[in-house]
């Protein structure tokens, strides 16, 4: 099998070669025939979070050579001899985040917050997608995209899931309250999809950039607003009558929160998704003052996937925008996400 694989944090992928696995147990080996590209690939491949202030989260424990890539669709090539529910030829989107199956969160079914993870792509010891092959630990992970592209049923994995599941948390709103998706990049763009089906109607949209928000305004948000602006979130909060009910932040800068901060009403939620980097700051008191919700979203369970697929299947989500590439072209890619110079998500075709 071949990968691009990080050889050194911040330096081109390189080609690697190795032995094709053969699955063992209950495993199922894939033949990938997708795999998106993530802003969370762009923080692995430069071995950190930026956690502001100077501070750094060193992503030091993996190691190297790492094969990027947890957006992966593929065909079932192998089998374990335990495995049952799917045979080979099948064609499957694969859930990623996976976790130990032992701790208390994955007992909880919430293997995507377990603290001993093997996400594919992701852990430490953990090969993802940026290769022709990728072994899968057992079939509950795959999932059926149905008549959807196979390289949009790929994005579906963390980019739709990780939307999906931040629109969740947002909860019931009343009549005449709104949610804004803050940062209309791949994720902002699917949960602008998600949030028509959810909550019956459009989402306001912001971003620092005028081409995303086009984009945004074609896919349906009912206003946009370029955050970057000087006095948008104010002029947002008046559009609103006091501000919206939710700001689901996909960006996860300082500039970001302050743009929900300020955007929010009293008794709202904001909804921390993105890792772009940085510090939030607040007087303690104005949190209970404002009766103000602020929580974390971190892709999704199993179960949240499963949900997810079935509106993908049953046809309730408008497709985003999705470029392919070829895999050797993954380096490039990394950069021009890293840059900011992508609109919807590239998917990397071995």
């Amino acid at each position: 099998m071949r990968s691009q694989a990080i050889v050194a944090f911040g330096s081109p992928l390189q080609e690697i070669e190795a032995p094709t696995p053969v699955p063992q147990g209950a495993e199922v080996l894939i033949k990938v025939a997708h795999c998106g590209v993530c802003h969370s690939d762009v923080h692995i491949h430069d071995g950190y979070f930026d956690l502001g202030s100077g501070n750094k989260l060193d992503l030091g424990s993996i190691t190297l050579p790492h094969t990027l890539g947890h957006e992966i669709e593929g065909e079932v090539v192998a089998l374990g001899p335990n495995v049952r529910g799917v045979k080979i030829g099948d064609r499957r989107a694969v859930y990623p985040w996976i976790g130990c199956g032992e701790c208390a969160a994955c007992r909880r079914g919430e293997e995507n917050l377990c603290s001993k993870p093997r996400q594919l792509g992701c852990s430490p010891n953990a090969a993802g997608g940026y290769a022709t092959h990728v072994v899968v630990p057992h079939p509950k992970y795959l999932l059926d995209y149905g008549a959807a592209s196979p390289a949009l049923a790929a994005t579906y994995m963390c980019s739709g899931l990780t939307a999906f599941a931040a629109m969740r948390k947002v909860g019931m709103m009343a009549g005449g309250e709104d949610v804004v998706v803050l940062g209309c990049g791949g994720v902002g763009m699917m949960a602008i999809e998600f949030a028509k089906v959810m909550f019956g109607k459009s989402p306001i949209a912001a971003d620092i950039d005028d081409g995303r928000l086009d984009a945004a305004k074609m896919a349906g948000a009912k206003a946009i607003y370029n955050s970057g602006e000087p006095g948008a979130a104010k002029q947002l909060m008046k559009d609103t009558n006091g501000g919206a009910y939710a700001v689901v932040d996909f960006v996860g800068s300082e500039e970001s929160f302050k743009f929900a901060n300020t955007a929010v009403r009293k008794g709202g939620k904001i909804v921390a998704v993105g890792l772009f980097g940085g510090t939030m700051s607040m007087p303690l008191p104005m949190i209970p003052m404002r009766a103000l919700t602020i929580t974390g979203s971190y892709v999704g369970t199993l179960s949240d996937a499963e949900e997810m697929m079935a509106l993908v299947r049953a046809r309730q989500i408008e497709p985003i925008p999705v470029a392919t590439r070829p895999l050797s072209l993954a380096s490039r890619t990394l950069d021009d996400l890293r840059q900011g110079k992508i609109t919807g998500r590239v998917v990397l075709k071995p």
